[in-house]
């Protein structure tokens, strides 16, 4: 397993504004895989499985495009990247509530149905990379807010999401704009471990 904050040498891609195509694998054992090296991450306290539900905490395996990316600007710079880049203020919000019109949408607060609150105490949303998940179309109940940002200390379980902490996060961020994606992996022993795509 890899330590968190291990060095390694940053990872840019030369290719021109809109053309980064990154390939980033995470596995169930908490490894993740890049053209950068490898490192740990935290996935959901459900496990990784084919199938996801709203609130079952699974991390869904398979292919998960990279949106857009949100940051804290009270705490942090522009991240460097070729993701759409928006700064969070506190009034923004994801619904999560599977009978409302904006289930797994951005929503402004205060919001009447249920909702995450993206500015928080803690720094886990200081970074949010918007995967690519139950959003073309949206189907209710299938699960909503499935996002690559920062982890506990101690990589507790997530809801879901993918986590990383703030020092691997900023290392991979040059690499990726909308064309990158996760692929979440079911096994952990893949023939692509060491093969992450990066055109």
């Amino acid at each position: 397993m890899m330590k968190r904050g291990s060095r390694r040498a940053p990872f840019f891609c030369a290719a021109k504004h809109g053309d980064i195509c990154v390939d980033i694998l995470v596995f169930p054992n908490g490894l993740l895989s890049w053209p950068g090296g490898q490192m740990q991450c935290a996935l959901g306290r459900g496990g990784v499985r084919r199938e996801k539900k709203e609130g079952d905490g699974v991390t869904p395996c398979g292919v998960l495009p990279m949106r857009r990316l949100f940051y804290r600007p009270d705490r942090m710079p522009p991240p460097v990247t070729e993701l759409p880049t928006t700064a969070l203020s506190p009034d923004d919000g994801w619904c999560d509530a599977p009978s409302d019109i904006r289930y797994n949408q951005y929503v402004r607060l205060p919001y009447a149905a249920s909702h995450e609150n993206l500015w928080r105490e803690d720094s886990l949303y200081d970074l949010i990379v918007v995967l690519g998940w139950n959003d073309f179309p949206v189907i209710p109940g299938q699960g909503s807010a499935i996002f690559f940002h920062l982890a506990h200390k101690d990589y507790a379980a997530t809801a879901g999401c993918v986590a990383l902490c703030k020092e691997d996060m900023l290392n991979l961020l040059p690499g990726c704009s909308e064309r990158s994606r996760i692929i979440v992996h079911s096994s952990s022993t893949d023939e692509r471990l060491m093969k992450p795509n990066s055109d």
